[in-house]
């Protein structure tokens, strides 16, 4: 009988260990990694899967994706392995790739102490550390890879589960059992910082407002990029969810930090879905149909993209077309895509109590409206200029002056029709930096699109600006406007205008504007318009073989663009440059006392194969000097003005509207 349970004890501890050892085969590759450290990992079974996954990391550190790292390799599979670890291609932190592999490593350390998993551990931080960009965010693919696969990331949550990893790491929690050296904890330390400062300066501004993230943004211009032909640049409610859950966990958060998270807890709750849910119907565990149906009883809902525009959600098959509901989109995409999600409720669930930790002041007492500041940091009256805009008077009586913090605003920012005597002060030229990236082919609205690709839009009269610069950084891909200015009476001081074709807009028939001591640089036409404008003091810089100026003077207007004491430059390369061509054929446009670099053709003038305009056009110079003034050499149908012609282009004349306040003319400043 002794003998009899001795036996069965026995057989009891043998089943259990043999539970032990095969109770997780039947799940997947990431339920293993992420269950509850324990016991487990010091078994012979999760020793082998830890031999696999040192296999499968390749020399530069990380890991390929999708890989289920607990099935079993044979011995030619395995030296088929040994084989690849030279090899970069498909090395990832997507689908939690080598991430995943870190965490199972650092469980396993933790049970069985052993240098080759903190070996391989700190090879995959090294990895992780040296793919991320100058500008803090994380390409999906390292070594790159062309196409999308070089955006920077949030796509399901990859360059969040990067920053949750720099995180616990760089505050020592003990989440992970392996301890990297001081000096790579530093790294590790900025390489955090920076990422937070990304994921900041990617929150999409959509009409001077803060909202959410899409799933990938260009690794140059930070804005948002298309993945997949049915991935469309967008707002996402499933990949902003967890970043600013990534936001909310940061200790003793920035007031940029604060303002994200604030601004981005209000567009979710703005754009929550009501009233409907997803009905799925599934075969052998799969989907094999997805309907929405009316349910007011269920959770909201959120779409996985929306409208960059109004937040309008919408579907894409593998065409790329955009459908406005689910039923329109084939069945493979349909039923095979998260087109909806419920994570941000997780966040909205934790944002009270975040906010009462976090002390936030949404609104502020503005002691003179008149006189506000503008800081990014969140130090002034508002964080952004459009905010500053917003709450300014219409038609005031006395001049608002927004003062604007050094710092880089990436917004659009539009001085509306009612917004008159509004000035723009920036603390530095070079500091101050209004930036947006829209162009023709992206605004996408019929032929007109140029004139909505602005960053910085004045349609509000005795409008002024000074000390900023102006940016449209989407580069050489065809028109593309950093200032449109559509109202009269307008000055612009010290400032620095930026972009490639049609950098600066100067609309308006009558209207009169003034640019002192400037710098504006394009590559085509990078100065056009109709309004009368006078240039004086200025750098006009070209970037490209091109045209300057592109005026649409109308037939009656005595005067168009008008350079006076300037100086025209070009990049090194740059050589044949034409100083106008008639984007009207009434287009007027004089230098005068203007130094003119060797890159400006000897003829000078085109006619933009318009014939006729060599009649009508009124192109002229007078005593300009520099390698480029070939008066001899300039098309026939151009004039060289004499002395006493010259002496009409006065300020006055120019700019000739009498309108006075107490402190002089407009122009006078």
């Amino acid at each position: 009988m002794k003998f009899y349970k001795h036996s069965v004890l026995f057989l009891l501890f043998v089943l259990f260990n043999c539970y032990l050892e095969a109770q997780v085969h039947d799940r997947s590759w990431r339920r293993i990694v992420n269950q509850e450290e324990g016991k487990w990992f010091s078994t012979q079974e999760a020793k082998n899967i830890a031999e696999n996954v040192l296999l499968y990391q390749r020399d530069i550190g990380g890991w390929p994706k999708n890989i289920q790292m607990q099935i079993p390799l044979s011995k030619s599979e395995k030296n088929k392995l040994k084989l690849l670890k030279s090899d970069t291609k498909d090395i990832t932190t997507d689908n939690g790739a080598t991430i995943q592999e870190m965490l199972f490593l650092s469980k396993m350390f933790h049970q069985i102490p052993d240098e080759k998993y903190k070996t391989a551990f700190l090879k995959g931080l090294d990895y992780i550390l040296e793919a991320q960009y100058d500008n803090g965010g994380w390409p999906q693919f390292y070594p790159l890879r062309e196409g999308y696969y070089s955006h920077i990331t949030y796509n399901d949550d990859s360059m969040v589960n990067i920053l949750k990893l720099l995180k616990e790491i760089k505050n020592n929690t003990g989440f992970y059992s392996i301890k990297p050296s001081t000096t790579i904890l530093k790294q590790v330390e900025d390489a955090f910082n920076k990422g937070v400062d990304c994921v900041l300066k990617t929150q999409y501004v959509q009409n001077g407002v803060l909202t959410a993230w899409c799933a990938q943004h260009d690794a140059k211009t930070l804005q948002p990029a298309k993945a997949r032909s049915y991935e469309l640049p967008s707002l996402s409610g499933k990949e902003s969810a967890q970043i600013v859950l990534l936001l909310m966990d940061i200790e003793n958060p920035s007031n940029d930090i604060k303002n994200a998270v604030v601004n981005a807890v209000n567009w979710f709750n703005k754009v929550k879905i009501t009233g409907i849910d997803v009905k799925r119907t599934f075969r052998n565990r799969r989907i094999t149909s997805k309907k929405i149906v009316n349910d007011n009883s269920a959770p909201p809902l959120w779409a996985r993209f929306m409208e960059l525009e109004d937040n309008t959600p919408f579907f894409c098959d593998r065409d790329g077309v955009k459908k406005s509901t689910l039923a329109e989109i084939g069945e493979e995409r349909r039923n095979g895509y998260a087109w909806y999600t419920r994570e941000p409720q997780e966040m909205l669930n934790k944002f009270d109590q975040w906010e009462k930790l976090n002390k936030i002041e949404i609104s502020k007492k503005i002691e003179n409206e008149y006189n506000v500041v503008v800081a990014k940091d969140g130090t002034g009256d508002y964080s952004t200029i459009q905010d500053a805009i917003y709450a300014s008077k219409a038609f005031p009586y006395q001049r608002v002056i927004i003062n604007i913090k050094d710092g880089v605003y990436n917004e659009k920012v539009h001085v509306f029709s009612w917004n008159t005597k509004i000035s723009l002060i920036g603390e530095s030229k070079e500091n101050t930096i209004v930036t947006f990236n829209d162009y023709f082919d992206k605004i996408n609205l019929g032929r007109n699109s140029t004139f909505h690709t602005s960053t910085l839009l004045v349609e509000g009269n005795d409008f002024q600006a000074k000390n900023l610069t102006v940016k449209n950084t989407s580069g050489p891909v065809g028109q593309a406007v950093a200032l449109s200015v559509n109202a009269n009476r307008c000055y612009f001081e010290n400032c620095a205008f930026t972009g490639f074709q049609d950098t600066v807009y100067t609309a308006g028939e009558g209207f009169k504007q003034y640019f002192k001591n400037c710098y504006i640089e394009g590559t085509t036409d990078f100065i056009f318009g109709e309004a009368t404008v006078l240039f004086e003091d200025c750098i006009i810089h070209s970037k490209s073989n091109s045209y300057i100026t592109a005026a649409s003077t109308p037939e009656n207007q005595e005067f168009g663009y008008v350079f006076k004491n300037c100086k025209l430059t070009a990049n090194n390369d740059v050589s044949k440059v034409y100083l106008g061509r008639p984007w009207r054929i009434h287009a007027k446009t004089v230098f005068i006392n203007c130094e003119m670099g060797n890159h400006i053709l000897p003829e000078g003038w085109h006619n933009w194969k318009k014939p006729d305009a060599e009649k009508t056009t009124f192109y002229a110079e007078y005593n300009n000097l520099g390698a480029g003034f070939q008066p001899e050499q300039r098309v026939k149908w151009s004039h060289q003005l004499t002395k006493k012609e010259s002496k009409k282009y006065t300020k006055k004349n120019i700019l000739g509207d009498e309108q006075k306040s107490t402190k002089g003319l407009w122009y006078e400043n």
